[in-house]
């Protein structure tokens, strides 16, 4: 058993791959003191390691809980399988992780000097098989305590942007290496727009339960100063709490909103997005808005419609601002994905967990691809489909207010929708990695 750290450099990871050249498996603990193990837990890693030939495992742990009134008691924290494209640099492996010595000693030699936080994730995505044992096998105290919603946005935070940058250059390193690498100058910019549209935009809100904000939202929309046509388009899907008469009051007042309730009961947002998009009433760009949230000025959807033209992009990506209900700012304050570039923002794509907000597209575009029917990811998933071939243009000005209250769905999640909403986006991910391989390979025999 030896110390680690999450950010190891790549000079300690060789110092450490020298000291273990005469044992069979190396058991690193990322976090101070020592776990404690369950009663048969040693022995049941080595076992699976044995029978699977792993070159690194981890298993599912308990955490103890210390806050500031001490001891808070013992929990469950599952973990989830390593899919192939779970390229994440903050992907969970809990604590503890058990190498194949000479799997590690290996690996370690393959891992670029000069790495100052990078060298276990370059390590990493050096290993060959990687085993997850679905057991809990051993006990961690825990004390980052934060609740999902103020964790999820750590790799944003512009004191973490050396760490990130090395960790795009890590991980766009191991996508040259498996041929999944797209260049900068192999994508295309603004697709054909073919068909009429009767206006140039439509604002997107899908809706479900949200009496407390959607006339905020809407009202927000409705306020824009457009030297064009534009309408706002919300898809009520089938709310109860008074959200459906709320809307139906605003219709009657102003043409330019056009509510939509889908006929069938069985979709997500992302459903809700393909229902609206194939609308005859849809704009040439679909620009999106949360019914939680609201754009920043007046002048939001003209300055996005007009970035489509300005950048040639099939995708607009904007910044927004984290608020209160009553929109005070809170931490993180601004979420403005500045790790994104035009050279190689559709790479590093692979290895954050999000492209950013409010996003706008070319509507024939997301006609023909279509979102993937679900209320988490679905906005990534097209993200991530569209910059395979398409450039997307970014603005890194706030364009929208995204605002935190009790009724978000994503502001306080159990760790079993964590792992099921992470799980859900390598899923994503693997399929997009090897989507590139496949074009990448095409593309090389093309040119044969």
């Amino acid at each position: 058993m030896l110390p680690g750290s999450p950010l190891m450099s790549s000079h300690a990871l060789k110092r450490l791959a020298d000291s273990i050249s005469d044992c069979s498996y190396l058991f690193l603990y990322l976090r101070d003191g020592l776990p404690e193990f369950g009663m048969t837990a040693v022995g049941r890693i080595l076992s699976i390691a044995e029978d699977t030939g792993a070159d690194m495992l981890y298993s599912d742990y308990y955490e103890r809980i210390c806050g500031s009134q001490g001891n808070a008691g013992t929990r469950k924290h599952p973990l989830i399988d390593c899919q192939r494209g779970a390229l994440r640099d903050d992907f969970d492996f809990g604590p503890l992780l058990v190498f194949r010595a000479e799997s590690f000693v290996k690996a370690a030699r393959l891992v670029s000097d000069g790495f100052r936080f990078g060298g276990l994730y370059a390590l990493r995505l050096a290993m060959g098989k990687i085993v997850h044992i679905n057991e809990y096998l051993y006990t961690s105290v825990e004390t980052d305590l934060r609740k999902s919603g103020e964790k999820q946005f750590d790799y944003v935070d512009p004191r973490n942007r050396e760490v990130q940058m090395e960790m795009e250059s890590i991980c766009t390193d191991y996508l040259k290496r498996v041929g999944a690498y797209i260049g900068p100058s192999s994508r295309c910019g603004m697709p054909r727009q073919d068909g009429g549209f009767p206006v140039t935009a439509s604002v997107i809100i899908p809706v479900f339960n949200r009496a407390a904000t959607i006339a905020d939202a809407v009202r927000s929309a409705l306020s824009q100063k457009c030297s064009f046509g534009y309408n706002v388009i919300v898809v009520d899907n089938h709310s109860s709490d008074g959200t459906s008469e709320l809307l139906g009051r605003m219709a009657a007042e102003d043409s330019r909103l056009v509510l939509l309730v889908p006929d069938r009961t069985d979709l997500g947002i992302g459903g809700c997005w393909n229902y609206a998009v194939r609308n005859d009433a849809c704009g040439r760009y679909a620009v999106q808005l949360d019914s939680d949230d609201v754009y920043s000025s007046e002048t939001v959807l003209e300055r996005i419609v007009g970035e489509f033209g300005k950048q040639d992009c099939a995708m607009v990506v904007g910044s927004y601002l984290m608020t209160d209900f009553s929109m005070n700012p809170i931490p993180p304050g601004v979420i403005d994905h500045k790790e994104w570039t035009d050279a190689n923002g559709h790479n590093n794509a692979l290895r954050v967990n999000g492209l950013g907000a409010p996003r706008a597209f070319c509507t024939s575009l997301v006609r023909e691809i279509g979102f993937p029917d679900t209320s988490y990811g679905e906005d990534y998933a097209m993200g991530l489909r569209i910059s395979r071939e398409f450039r997307i243009g970014r603005i890194y000005d706030v364009l929208y207010f995204c605002r935190r209250w009790e009724g978000n769905s994503d502001a306080a999640l159990s760790q079993e929708k964590v792992n099921a909403n992470n799980f859900y986006k390598d899923r994503i991910r693997t399929w997009e990695l090897e989507a590139r391989i496949r074009l990448a390979a095409d593309r090389h025999q093309d040119r044969q």
